[in-house]
């Protein structure tokens, strides 16, 4: 390509502007926020449908299942289709899910919008990779941190404003105010993000057979994908078990309260998106090792704070900032590795982040019964300590 030609084509290309980095950040906390309504409301849903405690808890294993079917069969299509339509699209089908299980009459009917939601708010996933082809190179980390704080503080945020909703009106409108709230994000998102097409000659079928090629085959991939399943572990171990700590005889919190505890975490997703910028700047290697050592050494004050809350609160900013901060980081590198397969990298390392949450959640859960908080710190440390052998050896092989 000549210099004029090279100079046309950058002038043509879309610019992230301020205004649609934000909105894009905006639509990513919504649409993953759309999986996490349920949980603080779950024995309020239980009463509604006259359903035990672990029926209950099924409603939570639905909108799971559904996230990592998209995952799978769904995020991998934005190497193939025109990507805005397909953003719109899931956004609108992810608010009908959401609309079902606003008019729920059954635990049928309530799973099936479960399911529906948690299928097509992977959209997220698809606006991620979105903002990184669109990202000039030298501010694709910094805009991909910032796109990921967004969705992170929607997971955060989304339990608090449950609570909120649902002691102003019931739990239904929590879920029809969401319905709305998408809509409105499908039009906007309509109108404000480019058409953006990313050329590919493989069929479904071929893209994929290529993800699990990518996987076995791209070291770094691997390498960052191992890293961010156990640090997203380390963030499910934590929040998994928190609640039954706050509210008992050592603290003896509300629910309202311990609600509250999700803007602490969001307090560290905030800062983390520094880690971009210093992705972008060759320091991931620092952002890395630095972040992984930090998050073994938060447990220390995530143990103690079992007897203090200011510890307590201190431990989960840190831990917060680490894992938003290398997952951050882990996403710059594989974004820069392979232009051209970016949501198919998206599909291999978020399918893989999220087996590490499902994990972290059965490994809290089962160390809270056995050993009670001090398990669940034994088991988040135990969990930071691999994570430091798979990165040792990856840097140790160059293939990190």
């Amino acid at each position: 390509m000549t210099t004029s030609a090279q100079t046309a084509a950058k002038k043509s290309a879309p610019v992230l502007s301020p205004g649609l980095i934000l909105l894009m950040a905006v639509a990513t906390g919504l649409a993953a926020a759309s999986n996490y309504y349920a949980q603080p409301l779950l024995e309020t849903i239980a009463r509604a449908f006259h359903l035990s405690v672990n029926q209950a808890g099924f409603i939570v294993t639905t909108a799971q299942l559904g996230y990592a079917f998209g995952l799978l069969f769904l995020v991998p299509l934005g190497d193939m289709f025109e990507r805005r339509t397909m953003i719109v699209v899931m956004t609108l089908l992810s608010a009908a899910g959401l609309l079902i299980t606003a008019n729920s009459t059954s635990i049928t009917m309530m799973l099936i919008g479960t399911a529906l939601t948690g299928l097509f708010s992977v959209v997220a996933q698809v606006l991620v990779p979105l903002a990184a082809t669109l990202a000039e190179p030298e501010r694709r980390g910094k805009i991909v941190g910032m796109i990921m704080s967004g969705l992170l503080l929607g997971i955060l945020l989304a339990r608090t404003v449950a609570g909120l909703l649902a002691s102003l009106g019931g739990w239904r409108t929590v879920y029809w105010v969401a319905s709305v709230l998408m809509v409105v994000m499908a039009l906007v998102l309509w109108r404000a993000l480019p058409r953006h097409k990313q050329e590919t000659h493989l069929n479904y079928l071929q893209l994929m057979k290529s993800i699990f090629t990518l996987f076995f085959f791209t070291p770094v991939l691997r390498t960052r994908a191992l890293l961010g399943m156990f640090v997203f572990a380390n963030f499910s171990i934590i929040w998994t078990s928190m609640a039954f700590l706050l509210a008992g005889p050592n603290f003896g919190y509300s629910e309202g309260v311990i609600g509250l505890f999700g803007l602490v975490g969001a307090a560290g997703a905030l800062a983390a998106t520094r880690a971009g910028h210093l992705a972008d700047k060759g320091k991931a290697h620092l952002t890395t090792t630095g972040g992984l050592i930090l998050l073994l050494l938060s447990w220390i004050a995530i143990v103690y704070g079992q007897h203090s809350v200011i510890s307590l609160i201190i431990g989960i900013i840190v831990l917060d900032l680490c894992v938003q901060g290398v997952h951050i980081t882990n996403q710059s590198v594989i974004y820069k590795s392979m232009p051209e397969a970016r949501n198919r990298l998206t599909a291999g390392y978020m399918t893989t982040y999220f087996i590490g949450g499902a994990v972290g959640s059965l490994v809290s859960a089962s160390a809270f019964e056995m050993a009670g908080w001090n398990g669940v710190c034994a088991a988040g440390a135990a969990f930071c300590l691999i994570n430091l052998v798979i990165w040792l050896f990856g840097h140790k092989h160059k293939i990190a």
